[in-house]
């Protein structure tokens, strides 16, 4: 039996050995099985949920509260791992901070979650090659370089104080490294992990508060793309809005670094919201876009982004634009479950990837409290597939697709 686990009021982890794990998909409470377990992987942790008392199966079959102070646990996954089962807890509180809380359970006398591994090249995005020893002599290295440069400096707070690996990358001059240059957005997402209404949850980080010169830029992407090992440029951080509403800066930066190096790839991550600015740098000989979208129902769609100047229709259209213009496009799918695998939302999925021409579809856990997303998805309906069978359904529908989680 998947025993129930606890944490209490010091955030100390413990096993309820007489209750049988939980677990929940949007808001329906399932009983934990072995088949969808895994050892709790390097690299992740856990975290108790406050103010929601953890819920266990009680031997005659019924989902129970576990006793007042004990609190929910969870777990927050590397890259790289698709969780499969949300926390079950009973009650509400303030909402959570912006992370992919995972339901956790208690085998082999160790701590389990309810996960997959969703690609296989854990390798480069493995966290034991990040935070090592060297890297504040590093960051210091680059800032001496260009002490007038707003981007590495950002980039040195990004990687120093949110441990944020696109911006190590930068410093350990390998695989991809973000450079952010953009401090507006065309959206309000609701799980905007850099800017936050007040009365909401926090944003983990703070966004860019200037507007990078192509110089800058140049200076801190070209030794990169030169250089480093598997080289990518990222335009479109966390700690940025939409790099498409800075278009002219990103392809005036593309020009002149393809002047001097073939190197390397140049991507944006972005919300492909700005078709105008997706045809710049389409024109300007960009490689890649990862395109983010939390689903392909219009309804779902706008209640997560909440733009007021674009829609799901616009996405789409950026989306065969980019297409047409020989770039490799991949959707950051913003997966949830009990959302991202009911029947209608694969439907809707199946048909935008087939429709528009999509390349790839990276799987990525949405970072929101439960219960605030699921009162926002009013758009859903049909049976649970359950998140263990998105990938193999994406793959027979759409033959040559390729799943997984890096670039």
């Amino acid at each position: 039996m998947l025993q129930a686990t606890y944490a209490d009021t010091r955030g100390n982890a413990y096993v309820d050995e007489r209750h049988a794990a939980v677990g929940r998909v949007g808001d329906v409470l399932i009983e934990l099985t072995p088949e969808q377990m895994i050892p709790l992987p390097a690299g992740g942790s856990l975290v108790l949920l406050p103010e929601r008392r953890a819920v266990g199966l009680t031997p005659d079959g019924a989902f129970t509260p576990l006793a007042a102070q004990r609190y929910a646990l969870a777990a927050l996954l590397p890259q790289g791992y698709t969780r499969l089962a949300l926390p079950a807890y009973h009650g509400k509180g303030v909402a959570l901070p912006l992370y992919g809380y995972t339901a956790v359970a208690w085998q082999d006398n160790q701590f389990c979650v309810a996960a997959k591994v969703e690609d296989e090249d854990l390798y480069k995005w493995d966290p034991v090659h990040f935070n090592t020893p060297e890297l504040e002599q590093l960051v210091a290295k680059r800032r001496a370089e260009l002490p007038d440069n707003q981007i590495i400096a950002q980039l040195a707070h990004c990687a120093l104080e949110y441990s944020c690996f696109t911006a190590q990358n930068i410093f350990y001059r390998r695989y991809e490294g973000g450079i952010p240059v953009s401090n507006a957005c065309n959206a309000a997402c609701v799980g905007c992990i850099s800017e936050q209404a007040a009365d909401c949850c926090p944003s983990p980080q703070g966004r860019i508060k200037f507007r990078p010169s192509v110089e800058e830029i140049v200076q801190v992407a070209l030794p990169h793309l030169q250089q480093a090992q598997d080289a990518i440029i990222s335009f479109g951080q966390g700690c940025e809005g939409e790099p498409m509403l800075r278009a002219e800066l990103i392809a005036s930066a593309i020009r002149q670094l393809r002047q001097q190096t073939n190197g390397g790839t140049i991507n944006a991550n972005t919300n492909a919201g700005y078709t105008a600015g997706i045809q710049q740098v389409v024109d300007t000989g960009i490689d890649s876009l990862r395109v983010s979208l939390n689903s392909c129902i219009p309804g779902n769609y706008q209640a997560y982004y909440r733009s007021q100047t674009y829609d799901l229709a616009d996405v789409a259209n950026s989306i065969r634009l980019a297409k047409a213009g020989g770039v490799r496009v991949a959707l950051n799918l913003l997966a949830f479950p009990g959302v991202t695998d009911r029947e209608d939302e694969l439907e809707a999925l199946i048909e935008f990837i087939a429709h528009n021409g999509v390349d790839m579809v990276q799987v990525r856990n949405l970072n929101i409290d439960p219960d605030q997303y699921m009162a926002l998805m009013r758009h859903s309906n049909g049976p649970l597939y359950g998140m263990e069978q998105l990938a193999d359904i994406l793959r027979s529908e759409i033959p040559g697709l390729v799943v997984g989680s890096f670039s």
